[in-house]
C-alpha cells in the first residue's frame, strides 16, 4: 500500500526544477497525488476503513492548498503540473 523508495526517487526525477529538488510545491503535489491514488485503491476493496479515509481527505486537502498556492506564485508552472498529472481544475 505504500510507495516504494524507487518510485519516489522516479517521481521526484520527473517533477524537479533542479538537481536537488525534493521539496517544490511540484513535487509535493506529484508525490502526494501518487499516494491518494493508491489510498483511493485501498479505499475501494475495504470500505469500513474510516482512519484511511480521513487520511485520504487530509492529503486531497493538502494538494488542494498546494495547488492554489503554485497558481497563485505561478500561473504557469501550476498548468504545466496540472497537465502533466492528469488533474482537473
Amino acid at each position: 500500500m505504500s510507495m516504494t523508495q524507487t518510485r519516489k526517487k522516479e517521481i521526484v526525477e520527473q517533477f524537479r526544477r533542479h538537481d536537488v529538488d525534493t521539496g517544490s510545491p511540484e513535487v509535493q503535489i506529484a508525490l502526494l497525488t501518487e499516494r491518494i491514488s493508491q489510498l483511493t485503491e485501498h479505499l475501494r476493496q475495504n470500505l469500513k476503513d474510516h482512519s484511511s479515509r480521513r487520511g485520504l481527505l487530509k492529503m486531497v486537502g493538502k494538494r488542494s492548498s498546494l495547488l492554489k498556492y503554485l497558481r497563485g506564485c505561478d500561473a504557469q508552472r501550476y498548468q504545466t503540473v496540472i497537465g502533466r498529472l492528469g488533474l482537473r481544475k
